[in-house]
């Protein structure tokens, strides 16, 4: 994400620290934040956290953070989004953390639910003066998404290919540092190792040219070849066999998604899953089957002929989204991704104003669920804010 996207908007984290004398006023943090609250008696192994339980381990690693002269140096939106990053980059734990039958603790998956849950307590506002703007929110979900992986890069099957997914939607710089706070703010007999892989992950980075900035590709078809096959290399410059283009909406229901469709692209073949529904009489809380079925259908009789058109929908997780982005490219479509999003009052304002409207407790569902799309997904990724 870049800062491009949207508008500029001055957002503060609330009580994060500034000169002159960078206090962490971490007792007013605790008591405005239910979530941080929630940390409180969350165990963890005490082979890697000796320190106590997660509340421990998310003031210690605050107070890593605003001791390092790197993260003073940062301009205060950056210190912010970093601050919140750290606050946040645990947040998921209490819902994720279980005790294993041979007492070991685990808290499996908690970076991946800990993005949802940051996206979701920052869109919402959650006792902040204001919600965080979009792409700062994105740039600090996307933080908390991988805040691990500098520990833990050198396991993964292929490592340089989850830097240059990750550099896509995160500043890899600014993951390092998240990440070494992460381990300054413990305490564990193998700490210096730790601190010993974040410093390989930041030379593997900039080897990989990913260190500051994403990773650079020959073209969009090459991007978006390199991240739906295992083992390509990023400098390849894919021949681009694209024939026509699939424009795929994202966005919880009352974004204004179909506003967009009809400002921008009204001429053009339109596939809506809220219309299929009504055609065939199914409400949203019925099994879909049938929808899909027809939706799929008919964008096969358009790829077949090589027509451009758009499919309208929720769309709003990563494996909906690409299962229809597989089936878009077997049929060599160029695949654009636009993501609609408004503030959420205003999305349960609309939609309570809609003739069909959608159960409230299913925006929220769906919300919990929403992982904003990106540049690994598609040629092209568009965001629509309001």
């Amino acid at each position: 994400m870049t800062d491009e996207q949207e508008p500029a908007q001055r957002w503060a984290f609330p009580w994060c620290p500034a000169p002159p004398d960078w206090h962490l006023e971490w007792e007013r943090i605790q008591a405005q934040f239910d979530w941080i609250q929630a940390m409180r008696g969350v165990p963890q192994d005490p082979l890697y956290h000796a320190e106590g339980d997660v509340l421990v381990h998310t003031r210690m690693v605050a107070e890593a953070l605003i001791a390092l002269d790197e993260w003073r140096a940062l301009p205060p939106e950056e210190r912010e989004m970093m601050f919140a990053a750290a606050l946040l980059h645990d947040v998921a734990k209490p819902a994720c953390t279980r005790v294993e039958f041979d007492g070991k603790i685990t808290s499996k998956r908690h970076a991946r639910q800990g993005e949802l849950l940051a996206r979701e307590l920052l869109w919402q506002g959650n006792n902040l003066e204001i919600a965080a703007p979009f792409a700062l929110r994105e740039r600090i979900a996307k933080l908390v998404r991988y805040h691990g992986l500098p520990l833990w890069f050198l396991e993964k099957p292929l490592p340089e290919r989850a830097l240059i997914e990750a550099s896509q939607t995160t500043r890899l710089d600014r993951l390092a540092l998240l990440a070494e706070v992460d381990v300054r703010g413990r305490i564990c007999a193998d700490q210096q190792e730790l601190l010993d892989r974040v410093h390989l992950f930041r030379a593997f980075a900039q080897e990989q040219q990913c260190y500051s900035a994403p990773r650079a590709f020959a073209s969009a078809h090459s991007r978006f070849q390199f991240f739906r096959s295992e083992g390509r290399d990023p400098d390849y410059a894919a021949y681009d066999d694209t024939r026509f283009e699939v424009v795929l909406i994202s966005g919880l229901p009352g974004a204004g998604k179909d506003r967009w469709v009809q400002d921008h692209l009204a001429d053009w073949p339109l596939i809506s899953l809220d219309h299929l529904r009504r055609d065939l009489k199914i409400s949203p809380e019925e099994p879909q089957g049938p929808v899909i079925q027809a939706a799929k259908e008919q964008a096969r009789d358009w790829m077949r002929k090589q027509q451009s058109f758009v499919w309208n929908a929720t769309n709003v997780t990563h494996l909906l989204r690409g299962q229809l982005i597989d089936l878009f490219a077997s049929y060599h479509a160029r695949v654009r991704i636009v993501y609609v999003e408004a503030p959420l009052d205003e999305i349960i304002r609309r939609n309570a104003a809609r003739p069909a409207r959608v159960p409230e407790a299913v925006i929220y569902h769906l919300l919990r669920k929403l992982e904003v799309p990106d540049l690994t997904e598609a040629h092209a990724v568009e965001y629509v804010t309001s």
